[in-house]
């Protein structure tokens, strides 16, 4: 009996420790935001640090190394070179080896004032991933702020903004940038954050074609009135070409075929007893022949 507990239990043990390394499948490390070379340690940089941990935190199978304990870590190692890489591959790789990370986020401060912009890369075993900027302050920003630039940074397939369509009429088809795209039963479709080319088309409707922006994190309504072509609306009943009447009317009495036949045939006979007697008894006196002589 005791084998089999034993078995048990180390299943159980396999079990959790492939639990533990499927919730972490990678980590991350948040290096020290800098300006102008040299480390950023503004109250309004450190807000914005947190911030973007909180929002690298929260991505799935991702544990993050703090900003915080990359800076003891270095401290620690008496390695000051290391608050301010630069983009610097080796550096970079240094870094991501003291902190046992596979991947190291870092990011250059510029602008003036409120309305700053942030330049964040991704590195992995030195070599850059992604890139992208994040504005704070004044400055205006579509894409997310520290959530957007988490994923377009770690997870760039899920940046996507939602589409739900409104169509007036069952059976269209909805075409985005030219291919077919299935809707779900809510009438959603997720897209990648920007600008699509949507057509809706249905056999009885004139097409749909509009331009639609994804935004990311946001459901945008697409209100779709199709407009029916009006000659397939209803049966269209079939007109005459030709106008003209035509009436039958009966001929008068003398034009029947009852009165001109045996008029004709009246005729014939009286013509046939007129040339018989012209040939046999004309003329009926003297006459004379060419050339001298009675008959």
């Amino acid at each position: 009996m005791l084998r089999p507990i034993g078995h048990l239990a180390l299943a159980l043990a396999l079990l959790a420790a492939s639990t533990a390394a499927a919730r972490a499948e990678r980590v991350v490390a948040i290096a020290p935001l800098s300006t102008l070379g040299a480390e950023d340690t503004s109250a309004g940089t450190r807000k914005l640090t947190g911030e973007i941990e909180a929002a690298v935190a929260a991505l799935p199978a991702t544990r993050v190394v703090r900003a915080q304990q990359v800076a003891d870590a270095i401290k620690r190692a008496k390695k000051p070179q290391l608050r301010a890489c630069e983009g610097d591959a080796a550096c970079l790789a240094e870094l991501a080896g003291l902190v046992g990370a596979q991947i190291v986020i870092s990011g250059e401060v510029g602008g003036l004032g409120e309305s700053r912009v942030v330049y964040l890369a991704a590195t992995e075993n030195g070599k850059e991933l992604r890139s992208t900027t994040l504005a704070v302050g004044g400055a205006r920003d579509d894409g997310g702020g520290p959530s957007g630039a988490a994923i377009r940074l770690l997870d760039p397939d899920g940046y996507r903004g939602t589409l739900r369509f409104a169509i007036d009429v069952t059976g269209a088809t909805v075409y985005v940038n030219g291919s077919k795209a299935p809707l779900s039963p809510r009438g959603e479709l997720a897209l990648p954050v920007g600008t699509h080319a949507v057509r809706v088309t249905h056999p009885e409707y004139h097409d749909f074609v509009r331009f639609i922006d994804a935004e990311f994190g946001k459901t945008t309504e697409v209100a779709v009135g199709l407009q029916q072509y009006p000659i397939v609306r209803h049966d269209v009943p079939g007109k005459p070409l030709q106008l003209d009447r035509i009436e039958y009317t009966d001929p008068p009495v003398w034009r029947r075929w009852y009165v001109v036949g045996p008029a004709a045939i009246g005729l014939a006979i009286l013509t046939g007893v007129v040339v018989g007697y012209a040939v046999h008894d004309f003329p009926a006196g003297d006459c004379r022949r060419l050339g001298g002589g009675r008959c």
